[in-house]
């Protein structure tokens, strides 16, 4: 598979996941995930399975409204494992309150029997690398 190839596959990989959130689809976005699934984020990191995934996605705390994906880059780790990486926009609604942010995120991706399932999810908010617009004193 070629470069252009592989960042396609896995662009429509992060596209689908990102859907069946905005569509609030668990069954799909957890179809998605490996068992269990490693995430890493402004709130820690954690291994969570299918079932607590989709427990997550179906919470009244938060709905993600639409989402923008840009700056894709791709890298053949095996023929079965891939990383990507990317920057997103994300429109929220969390606690009843409206919420945009930018963020830098990664994907590993692991075929397994044929089908493509994410292993590890990261997300990094983007700002000031040391936290600098965000500290309080």
């Amino acid at each position: 598979m070629a470069d252009d190839e592989l960042t396609g596959l896995m662009r429509s990989l992060e596209h689908r996941f990102w859907d069946a959130m905005v569509e609030r689809d668990a069954a799909a976005a957890a179809a998605l995930c490996d068992e269990p699934t490693m995430v890493a984020g402004a709130s820690g990191a954690a291994t969570i399975d299918r079932a607590m995934f989709t427990s997550m996605l179906m919470s009244d705390g938060w709905v993600l409204r639409s989402y923008e994906i840009t700056d894709v880059v791709a890298h053949r780790v095996t023929d079965d494992v891939a990383v990507v990486a990317y920057r997103v926009h994300e429109d929220l609604e969390v606690d009843g309150e409206d919420v945009a942010l930018d963020a830098a995120d990664t994907s590993t991706w692991v075929r397994r029997d044929g089908t493509w399932v994410c292993a590890l999810h990261t997300e990094s908010i983007l700002g000031d690398a040391y936290g600098r617009d965000r500290a309080t004193s």
